[in-house]
């Protein structure tokens, strides 16, 4: 079988994004680009790797193995070219980061310029959403997550831990009074998550019976973090924020600590997630390393 790599990664991403228009348009190439070189896969292999129909792609049983080989194909290349220039120059290329968007301003805007001066050769293209991404499908090197993951898929390795604490701007503090305690937090008004509900149970140390739970009813609901802890600056209300982000806030004057000793939650490990497949690439070594030795230093 004669196989171009490049055929054999564009059938791959095809699979992944269930069309041929969506795999021509991440590659800004036409639609009957990417069709032809689904003929000529087809007619090396002497088989039909793929149903197409109105109702999008679906793999046929020969289309189903060929898309093993051909993803633990690209994998090899992968390591070589990996193995290869790290020996070379060390690690170098892209790296595709998943990570929330208030982290990426709190974690990686800040510790960016320390990784090129280390590894000039690293790229990073930074998708930052507090979305949950499909990492095959959308191309993920590594994720930056909360929480233990659940997946024989995926290689997880704690970088940090985040704590999270109630916060809230000294101009409506001002205005509204600073609550002390939860009956008067009550009376405020609180910004919430409108997606994560998990994330509106704040976890609290008063009472004769110590640890529970405060049931936050937001005034004004958000569905990602950053826009939160903006609302939070411009005196919207009081929010949970992740501590490591409200921390130099705090320092310019910006937030304030609400309810400190009552709303000190446990540490939540922090992970970087990476596809078993591609955790010994040395680009992605490299930028795991590095993001766990900033993390230990803050």
């Amino acid at each position: 079988m004669n196989l171009q790599l490049d055929d054999v990664n564009t059938f791959v991403r095809v699979a992944a994004l269930g069309s041929l228009s969506a795999a021509a348009r991440e590659r800004n190439v036409a639609v009957s680009q990417v069709t032809r070189v689904l003929a000529r896969l087809e007619a090396e292999c002497g088989a039909r790797l793929m149903h197409r129909n109105t109702h999008g792609l679906s793999l046929t049983d020969e289309g189903d193995a060929f898309l093993a080989k051909a993803q633990r194909l690209l994998e090899v290349r992968a390591e070589l070219q990996a193995d290869l220039s790290g020996k070379l120059g060390g690690p170098s290329g892209w790296v595709r980061l998943s990570v929330s968007a208030v982290l990426a301003q709190a974690v990686v805007a800040p510790g960016l310029d320390g990784l090129h001066q280390r590894h000039p050769g690293l790229r990073l293209d930074i998708c930052a959403d507090d979305r949950v991404v499909d990492m095959a499908r959308e191309g993920i090197d590594v994720a930056f997550r909360t929480g233990t993951p659940h997946s024989e898929t995926v290689v997880a390795r704690q970088i940090g831990e985040l704590t999270r604490g109630l916060y809230a701007s000294p101009a409506y503090l001002e205005a509204s009074g600073t609550p002390r305690s939860l009956e008067d937090l009550r009376q405020h008004r609180l910004v919430t998550n409108s997606v994560h509900p998990g994330l509106n149970l704040w976890e609290h140390r008063a009472g004769r019976r110590g640890a529970g739970i405060f049931e936050a009813k937001g005034h004004t609901r958000v569905d990602n973090t950053a826009t939160m802890v903006a609302l939070v600056q411009c005196g919207a209300g009081i929010a949970r924020v992740v501590d490591l982000v409200a921390r130099p806030l705090v320092r310019s004057g910006a937030l304030v600590p609400v309810l400190p000793d009552v709303f000190t939650s446990q540490a939540v490990p922090m992970f970087a997630v990476m596809l078993r497949e591609r955790h010994r690439l040395p680009k992605v070594r490299a930028c795991v390393d590095y993001w766990a030795e900033w993390m230990r230093g803050l």
